[in-house]
C-alpha cells in the first residue's frame, strides 16, 4: 500500500489473446473464462471485462464470494462455481443466477432437503471425478442416483464436465477422456445442453471431443502456453522502484548467509518490493 510496487495489466493484451485463441479453437460454442483467484493474480473486473469482450461467454469461480463480486458489475454473464457451495447459500445461487457444481452423491442428498422453490430450475453442473481425485463422482450407480434427485428436484442440469490432471501425458489424457465417456453414457446426456471436459493445456493440445461443445480457458488468457503458434502476448508486468544500489567488490556476499558471492565488480540494486497479501482480517 505505502510502497512504489504496482502491477501493470495489459488489458487490450487479455483481449486479443481471448479472440485468438477463440479464433484458433473455433469449434466449441462455449468458452469459459477461469477468472478464480483474482483472475490469477491479474485481479479486478476490467480484466474480467476484457476476457468478456474477447469472446468468452461463461464465467468460472473457485468460490461463492467470488461470483458473487463479479455478478455485483456483471449482471448477465452466466457463472459456473467450480467448489462446493454450502447447502444453506444455495438460495444466493438462485437468487444471483450462479451456477452450482454438484460433485457427489452426499452433496446433492443434502441439498435436495432445500425448499423447492429454490430447487426448481436451479442451474448445476455434475463433475465427473477421471482422476483427478479432488472433487467429483466417481462411480456410475452414483451419477445415475444423481442425475435422478436432480430431475425429481426440478433443477436445471445445464452442465457436466471433468478436469484433466496431466494433460501433457497423451496416454493418461485419454484414460480420464475414455473413463468420462464411460461415465455420461449412463445417463440421457442428449438432454445435457453443455459439456466441457478440456481447460487451457488438453484444448490445445487434443482434438475437439466428439459430444463435448465447452472448453475452460484458463492460464493461457495471459499468454501462459507452449503452443507458440498463437502469437500470444504477455498481459501482466510486475514493477517497483530501486531505492539503494551498492557496490561490491569480488568476494563480497550479499542477503542472509551469504548465499550470493560476487566474482567480480558488481553493482547490486535494491528493490522496495512485496511478494505476498497479507490478510489481518
Amino acid at each position: 500500500m505505502y510502497r512504489n510496487t504496482y502491477a501493470e495489466i495489459n488489458l487490450e493484451n487479455i483481449e486479443s489473446n481471448v479472440k485468438k485463441i477463440i479464433k484458433s479453437y473455433s469449434d466449441y460454442e462455449y468458452y469459459f473464462g477461469v477468472v478464480k483467484a483474482d483472475c490469477y493474480g491479474h485481479d479486478d473486473l476490467q480484466t474480467i471485462k476484457a476476457i468478456v469482450n474477447g469472446g468468452c461467454n461463461y464465467l468460472c469461480v473457485a468460490t461463492l464470494d467470488e461470483a458473487i463480486e463479479i455478478r455485483r458489475g456483471m449482471k448477465e454473464i452466466p457463472i459456473l462455481c467450480l467448489g462446493v457451495i454450502d447447502k444453506n447459500d444455495i438460495y444466493v445461487c438462485k437468487k444471483e443466477n450462479i451456477t452450482v457444481t454438484i460433485s457427489s452423491l452426499e452433496y446433492i442428498r443434502e441439498v435436495e432437503k432445500l425448499n423447492e422453490q429454490i430447487l426448481e430450475n436451479l442451474k448445476v453442473h455434475l463433475k465427473i471425478n477421471t482422476g483427478m481425485n479432488r472433487l467429483g463422482i466417481k462411480k456410475k450407480e452414483e451419477l445415475q442416483e444423481v442425475y435422478k434427485i436432480a430431475k425429481d428436484k426440478k433443477m436445471n442440469i445445464e452442465g457436466i464436465y471433468t478436469h484433466i490432471f496431466e494433460a501433457s501425458n497423451e496416454a493418461k489424457y485419454n484414460v480420464q477422456i475414455d473413463k468420462f465417456k464411460n461415465m455420461i453414457d449412463v445417463i440421457p446426456k442428449n438432454e445435457i445442453r453443455i459439456i466441457h471436459t478440456s481447460a487451457s493445456e488438453a484444448m490445445s493440445k487434443y482434438d475437439k471431443i466428439e459430444d463435448v461443445n465447452g472448453c475452460r480457458l484458463g492460464i493461457i488468457m495471459y499468454g501462459f502456453t507452449e503452443e507458440k503458434y498463437l502469437k500470444l502476448k504477455s498481459t501482466f508486468s510486475l514493477k517497483s522502484e530501486v531505492i539503494q544500489i551498492n557496490e561490491l567488490k569480488p568476494g563480497e556476499t550479499v542477503g542472509y548467509n551469504g548465499i550470493y558471492k560476487s566474482l567480480e565488480y558488481e553493482k547490486i540494486a535494491v528493490v522496495s518490493i512485496r511478494l505476498c497479501r497479507w490478510d489481518y482480517s
